[in-house]
C-alpha cells in the first residue's frame, strides 16, 4: 500500500469513527499535529504506535506497514490553491525573510530543524473572531565552519 491510499483509509476511518486527531493523538499517545502529519503520509510511525492506531482505527495490516514506511517528502505544486494553505504560503513569503534575519540575530548562520521539530496549534477565542496560534518548535543547527 502506497501512502496515498493509506490516507485515503485512514480519512475513511476517521470520519466513519467520527474522531478527531485530539483524540486520536491522545489514544496512541503522540501529539494530534504529529499524528495528523504521519498519517497524511509526511512522517513515518514508530511500530507500535502504528499497531496502536490501526487497532483504534480497525485498520489492517497494509495500513499498519504503511504508516511505518519513511516518507517522500514532496510537493506537487509550487503555489497550494486549498484556501488555508495558501494563506500559510503568503505569511511566510511575507514574515520568512523577517524570520530568517531574526534567527539568524539570535542564533548565528544556521538553521531551523524541521526533523527535530514540534508544533502545536491552538484555538484562541477573541471577540473580533477566533484566532488560531500556530507554534513551531524547531531545534537550530548551526552550519559548520571548517
Amino acid at each position: 500500500m502506497n501512502k496515498l491510499a493509506m490516507t485515503q483509509a485512514i480519512m475513511v476511518a476517521k470520519e466513519t469513527k467520527e474522531l478527531t486527531w485530539e483524540k486520536i493523538g491522545a489514544a496512541i499517545g503522540m501529539s494530534p499535529e504529529w499524528t495528523a502529519s504521519a498519517c497524511l503520509g509526511m512522517n513515518s510511525m514508530p511500530v507500535e504506535t502504528a499497531k496502536k492506531l490501526c487497532q483504534m482505527m480497525d485498520l489492517g495490516t497494509e495500513v499498519e506497514l504503511a504508516l511505518q514506511k519513511y516518507p517522500n517528502k514532496q510537493w506537487e505544486q509550487t503555489v497550494p490553491t486549498d484556501p488555508l494553505l495558501y494563506r500559510l504560503y503568503e505569511m511566510m513569503s511575507v514574515y520568512g525573510p523577517t524570520i530568517k534575519e531574526i534567527v539568524h540575530e539570535k542564533c548565528g548562520d544556521g538553521i531551523v530543524s524541521a526533523i527535530d521539530f514540534a508544533m502545536n496549534i491552538e484555538k484562541k477565542p477573541d471577540p473580533k473572531g477566533d484566532r488560531i496560534v500556530i507554534t513551531l518548535d524547531g531545534k537550530f543547527l548551526p552550519y559548520k565552519s571548517w
